[in-house]
Order: structure tokens, then C-alpha cells, then sequence
């Protein structure tokens, strides 16, 4: 058995490790690459394998750094099932087409210029119809049951408490002669207690664990703290008649965002003023959140069962057209805008961005985890003036961030996990999080117990008897 990291190795993004076994290659996830325009075009168009050797896909959750590259995959000559929740094939679904749409536009005005220039033209990374072909092939599995790949492989889900949907994959691998294991891939974790979702799970027997390192080397601070920071931008916001611009993330961080806003309300620990879902995408998602109350925690349930809908309230309104978009920023504050994309490297956020940064006013607050060379992390390095869609603004807004609203386990969240499925591990693979991230996690884990521990390089492989 072997297992080789393409994706996610020393970086955050582009999740994507093949397991090869019982005559079978198997990915585990497939994720676009971000950061460096340049870079992140050349990596996600050349995969470094040919996609008709693969078997099977297994998906951990919707996020695009995840999902984002299996159109390209189909389009190349993947044939074989792809498995993952029904409440991540739903959103992976609107996700993927809203990552074609985007891609296709940016890359229009990219050959726009190759054109002028007499270069050749690029293609598409890939179209509907490939997104069409990859849901044909999904096949939802459901938590906690055991499904057989092939002969000597089985699958089996838990839940990562990460977004919706989100799962740690377990595998069982029996290649005869005794040659057995038992792989865990942590997908991305959750932080505890956050909201709307349930916990993430402790998957039992695990030989080889694969696990995610984001925030391997710091600690979050409290929901509670959440609360009162939020109201104290709002407060502020209303006494200037100013903006609150939110960048997230279209899954997960939006729905978080909206749960605070809707306790602060109902406690009447704010006043009411309008708050903006700049965001289709967002909208598509927040629906599939309501249409998936089976992933909640008890706290979110027990708000419906009393008739309180967790993600939504007065004032709320969702943005549909991109003039109703650029509209906003005609509108005097005080308002909240909440757009994707997440880390600011595409979507509507980026007009609201450079029409608000210039005024001392505003507040830009970054609520998740900006991988590097992206906008966002610019903003939050305070980079003035600051290059927003080609053009340099000064950057006089105040820039804020609540890293409590992350959607992935901190150090303590990781070693809590970590020590609950520890027993049987032999061999650990600190992956997504940078390199001084997954060198954290490593120390981490041999200091709890498991010396065998390493942060694979790209492309590295590693041979199982």
C-alpha cells in the first residue's frame, strides 16, 4: 500500500492524497489550489496524474480547496464513483458551478488580453457539462456505515463538525497475508461547540491517521467573545453611520455569521439595522443548510423546535443581481455587508472592498483563515495602499478579524481529537496548514504519544507493508 501527497502538504489548500491499494487509486479529495494567481492557474491545470487511472474519489466536504478540481478531473477521463454526504453532493453542486462561472469570467479577461498580445488562447479549466458529468457519477454515503469499495477496501464516514456535510474518512484495507489497515483522514476539523453543527466524532482503530494542521500552533478565543466583539463593530458602525464589510465564505462561515447575529438580536443586545447577503451562492447555501436540520447540534434544534428559524431575522435581506450589488455602494451606512469571497480573491466583496477601504470609518472584519498571497491576507498584514481589482486605494479602514469564528479546530480542538483516536496509531501525517503549522502539529503529536509523525512533502510518497 502506498500513500502520496499532492495537495495540502506544507500549504492549506488544493487537498489531494492518493491511496493506492488492492490493485485500486483511490483520492482523497481533489481541491483546487489558492494563493498566487500565476501559480494557482499553472498548479490546477496540470494534474500530476493521469485522472483515468483513478478508481475512486472520496470526497471529506463541499469547500472548493476540496472540491473544486473534479470537474477537470471527469473532463480528463475520470469514470469511477465519487462518495461523499448527500449534504455535501448538494452543496458541492451550486459550489462547482459558481466555481465554473467565476473561473470561465476571469479567464474571458484574461484571453481578452492574450488576444491584443497575439498569444494563444487558454481553454477553460473546465464547463457545466463536466460538473454535469462529476454529479452523475457521486454516490451519497451516510454516516457510520460501512461501504465496500471493492474487495478489500471499505469506507466509512464519521462526522468532522467542520461545515456541513463534513466528514473524517475511514478506511479499511485488507491486502491478504495479513497485510491490514486502518487509514483516517481527518478532513477538516471543526472547532468545538461552534454553531448550528454538531461535534466532530472519534473514530476508533486507525493505524495511519492523515490530519489537518491549520491552526495547529495558537488557540481561539471563545464564542462568547464572538458576541460582544461583534456587537461592539456594530455599536460602532451605527454611532459613525458607517459599513461593516464581513468577507466569508459562502458555506459555513455566512451561516456562523448570521447564528451570532440572529442570539445578539434576539437578546436585544443590538439595535436592528440592515444586514446584506451579497452572495447567490450564499443564499443557494444558507437553503441547504435549512434543508439539512439532521447535521444540527442540539442547541440549533432546539431553536427550531420552538419555531425559530437560527439563520435568519428581520432586516436580513439577500442581494440577487450584480446591480442590486453595486447599488450598496451608494447607500449611506450604518449597514452591514456580508459578501464572499473569503479569503477577497474574487466575487462581489472585491467592489465593496475598494469602494469602502479609503474611509477611516469602515470596518473590514476578517473572520477565517487567509492562506497567503491572497487579498485577504494583505488586509490583514495592512498593506497601504492596497491593490483591489488592478487598482491601488489607500487603505485607511479599520481592519479587524474574530479568528473565534473559524470552522477549524484550534491547537486545543486538535489535541482533544488527537487524543481521542490515538490508541492504534502507528504512522501520522500532519497536512493542511503551512509549514509552520503541520512542524507544530508534528511536535504536538510526539509529545502525545506518537513519535512516528512527520509533515509530508509534495509529491512525497510513503510505502505500507
Amino acid at each position: 500500500m502506498k500513500i502520496t501527497f499532492y495537495g495540502a502538504a506544507q500549504t492549506t489548500t488544493g487537498s489531494m492524497h492518493l491511496v493506492e491499494a488492492c490493485g485500486k487509486r483511490i483520492l482523497l479529495d481533489c481541491g483546487l489550489y489558492q494563493g498566487h494567481r500565476k501559480e494557482a492557474f499553472e498548479k490546477n491545470r496540470n494534474l500530476p496524474f493521469d485522472p483515468r487511472t483513478i478508481d475512486y474519489v472520496i470526497l471529506s466536504h463541499a469547500h472548493v480547496d476540496h472540491s473544486g478540481n473534479l470537474p477537470q478531473l471527469v473532463r480528463h477521463g475520470f469514470h469511477g464513483r465519487v462518495y461523499m454526504r448527500q449534504s455535501t453532493a448538494d452543496l458541492v453542486d451550486v459550489l462547482l458551478r459558481d466555481s465554473c462561472f467565476l473561473q470561465n469570467r476571469d479567464l474571458e479577461f484574461i484571453n481578452k488580453k492574450r488576444r491584443a498580445q497575439g498569444k494563444h488562447l487558454f481553454e477553460p479549466l473546465y464547463e457545466e457539462e463536466d460538473v454535469d458529468a462529476l454529479m452523475s457519477l457521486v454516490t451519497p454515503v451516510h454516516m457510520r456505515t460501512p461501504t465496500e469499495l471493492c474487495k478489500g477496501i471499505t469506507l466509512t464516514f464519521f462526522n468532522a463538525g467542520h461545515i456541513l456535510g463534513s466528514a473524517q474518512t475511514v478506511l479499511d484495507v485488507d491486502g491478504g497475508a495479513g497485510h491490514k489497515h486502518r487509514i483516517l483522514f481527518s478532513g477538516d476539523l471543526g472547532q468545538p461547540n461552534q454553531p448550528i453543527l454538531k461535534h466532530y466524532e472519534y473514530p476508533q482503530g486507525a493505524d495511519i491517521v492523515l490530519a489537518e494542521s491549520t491552526y495547529a500552533d495558537r488557540l481561539h478565543p471563545s464564542a462568547e467573545d464572538v458576541e460582544g466583539r461583534l456587537k461592539g463593530y456594530i455599536d460602532d458602525i451605527i454611532q459613525q453611520k458607517s459599513k461593516l464589510i464581513i468577507p466569508a465564505f459562502s458555506v459555513g462561515r455566512t451561516q456562523q455569521i448570521l447564528y451570532f447575529l440572529n442570539r445578539l438580536l434576539a437578546a436585544k443586545r443590538i439595535y436592528p439595522i440592515p444586514v446584506y447577503i451579497d452572495s447567490p451562492l450564499s443564499q443557494k447555501a444558507t437553503k441547504i443548510y435549512e434543508k439539512h436540520t439532521g447535521c444540527y447540534n442540539d442547541e440549533a434544534r432546539q431553536l427550531l423546535a420552538e419555531g425559530i428559524n437560527p439563520l435568519t431575522f428581520p432586516g436580513l435581506k439577500f442581494v440577487e443581481t450584480p446591480e442590486q450589488s453595486k447599488s450598496l455602494n451608494d447607500l449611506r451606512g450604518p449597514m452591514i455587508i456580508i459578501a464572499a469571497s473569503g479569503m477577497c480573491e474574487g466575487g462581489r466583496v472585491l467592489h465593496h472592498l475598494k469602494e469602502c477601504v479609503s474611509d477611516p470609518r469602515n470596518i473590514v472584519l476578517i473572520v477565517g483563515f487567509q492562506a497567503e498571497n491572497t487579498l485577504g491576507r494583505r488586509l490583514v498584514e495592512y498593506h497601504d495602499p492596497i491593490k483591489i481589482l488592478g487598482e491601488e486605494v489607500p487603505l485607511k479602514a479599520r481592519v479587524q478579524t474574530i479568528n473565534a469564528l473559524s470552522a477549524h479546530a484550534d491547537k486545543k480542538g486538535l489535541m482533544d481529537w488527537f487524543d481521542g483516536v490515538k490508541m492504534d496509531v502507528k504512522q501520522f501525517f500532519a497536512i493542511h496548514g503551512e509549514p509552520e503549522k503541520v512542524s507544530a502539529m508534528v511536535e504536538l503529536v510526539k509529545e502525545h504519544g506518537v513519535f512516528n509523525a512527520v509533515a509530508p512533502e509534495p509529491g512525497q510518497t510513503f510505502v505500507f507493508d
